[in-house]
């Protein structure tokens, strides 16, 4: 039977605080591995806070020991060099849930396409981004491919925008189109 133990990398945001709430709602047994642990997480049902950075192997590697599932919802404090720390923070999940066995389950984006891919997205919809971000986020997706088809690890990417769910924070929709004083 597999342990139904997961880690989330980036459990203070918007993705990875909602998988956090999903996981223990299901009784799953929950890591969360965040920079700067404050006394108000050490203390949550289910879950098991531990302080450390994704930019660090062996922090990703130790609180991931026991792990089933990696979830990859991580990025650099205030988004500050995101181009330079994004791909190492990937290298270190993958070597984790290699080592581990577990599957990687990363929240994608859209930014890997161009408009040549749209209006309708399909699962073989080519990635050609005209971002640099979009092309960072191929890079991303390019790496847990090439792990996953080592055998190495499983990697479960689940497409969607940021603006989307319930709790939705810190995106265009609500700071281009939707005015709190307008939300009733």
């Amino acid at each position: 039977m597999i342990a139904k133990t997961a880690l989330i990398l980036g459990p203070s945001g918007g993705i990875g605080g909602e998988m956090l709430r999903q996981l223990v709602a299901q009784g799953w047994k929950v890591r969360a591995l965040k920079r700067g642990l404050g006394a108000a997480y050490r203390v949550a049902e289910g879950v098991e806070w531990i302080e450390g950075d994704a930019m660090n192997a062996q922090d990703v590697g130790r609180a991931s020991e026991g792990c089933s599932v990696i979830v990859h919802a991580v990025n650099p404090p205030g988004y500050r060099g995101w181009g330079q720390q994004v791909l190492p923070m990937i290298d270190n999940t993958i070597a984790a849930a290699a080592a581990q066995g577990a599957t990687i389950v990363l929240p994608g984006t859209v930014y890997n396409f161009g408009p040549d891919a749209f209006p309708v997205l399909h699962e073989d919809s080519l990635q050609r981004p005209l971002t640099r971000k979009g092309k960072i986020r191929v890079e991303m997706e390019k790496r847990l491919r090439d792990a996953s088809e080592r055998g190495n690890v499983r990697v479960i990417v689940v497409r969607a925008g940021d603006f989307f769910g319930p709790g939705a924070r810190n995106n265009w929709l609500s700071q281009g189109m939707i005015t709190p004083a307008r939300c009733r």
